[in-house]
């Protein structure tokens, strides 16, 4: 499995059905910069979309794979070597995130140790160094699995941090003793987690238009930085909106323009 074989087999089997590469970015709702990676060899299609793109192209997924039209008698062999490939590459990519991940969680434990023993060197015994504690351990949690596992790990992640970070505000408000942090803390944690969800799916849907996905991110965040604003303003009596705030409002605004505009000029080809 070669992806520069693959490129050029896609670009071919366009030509033969008529299709530019917009017109094929266009059936597959994706842009035609990511077609024109594809059949310059630099990089692969997505696997949620390779089924579409072979019923278009009028190919097997493995003739897809193997870059090539495949005879009857050669099919099996092909099928065998391109599962073979796929397997390797899996598995290169699990050991080289798994030595990452050591490496960081190593690190990860070192600072921790490093802040226990200057804690009990300064006050004869574990206090403010329970609190990093306790902050490394939910960053490590929440970024584990995305380190581990590349794009697969983000849903665990998610599902992670939504279950952990509570508690975990609880705790924080014992051990530092101000109720307050658990409180107001909690109420923040759980609207800024209905973004992060709103955020993650969004992008889910749109991972082949990653500037539209980013652009209409930015447009959540206005209403969001209201919501945040209004919840503190009942609960610390800070005012709603001031300066400040109208002046993010307008950058969010420009910047979420300029990404969408530079969505649809891919989409179009005005741009690449």
């Amino acid at each position: 499995m070669n992806q520069i074989d693959t490129g050029k087999f896609i670009a071919s089997c366009r030509k033969e059905k008529g299709l530019t590469q917009a017109q094929l970015a266009e059936k597959l709702n994706i842009t035609d910069r990511a077609v024109s990676k594809w059949e310059t060899g630099k990089c692969m299609p997505d696997s949620s979309i390779m089924l579409e793109l072979c019923n278009i192209l009028g190919v097997t997924v493995n003739e897809l794979l193997s870059g090539e039209r495949i005879e009857m008698n050669n099919y099996q062999e092909k099928v065998n070597e391109n599962l073979i490939e796929l397997k390797r590459k899996d598995e290169n990519n699990m050991n080289k995130n798994a030595v990452i991940s050591i490496i960081y969680t190593i690190t990860m434990v070192i600072g921790i140790l490093v802040c226990g023993i200057c804690d009990i060197a300064i006050s004869g015994t574990l206090t403010w160094s329970l609190i990093v504690l306790g902050s490394v351990l939910i960053t490590w949690i929440a970024s584990f699995p995305v380190i581990l596992l590349g794009k697969k790990g983000v849903l665990v992640a998610m599902v992670a941090i939504s279950i952990l970070i509570v508690p975990f505000m609880y705790i924080l408000s014992i051990l530092i003793k101000v109720n307050e942090v658990f409180n107001i803390g909690a109420i923040m944690s759980i609207i800024s987690l209905v973004f992060l969800w709103i955020i993650y799916i969004l992008y889910h849907r749109l991972k082949e238009r990653k500037l539209l996905a980013t652009g209409i991110t930015f447009l959540f965040a206005i209403p969001f930085t209201f919501v945040i604003n209004s919840t503190l303003s009942k609960m610390i009596g800070e005012p709603v909106v001031d300066i400040w705030d109208i002046l993010s409002v307008f950058i969010l605004l420009i910047i979420a323009v300029a990404f969408i505009i530079g969505d649809y000029a891919k989409k179009k080809g005005y741009i690449r």
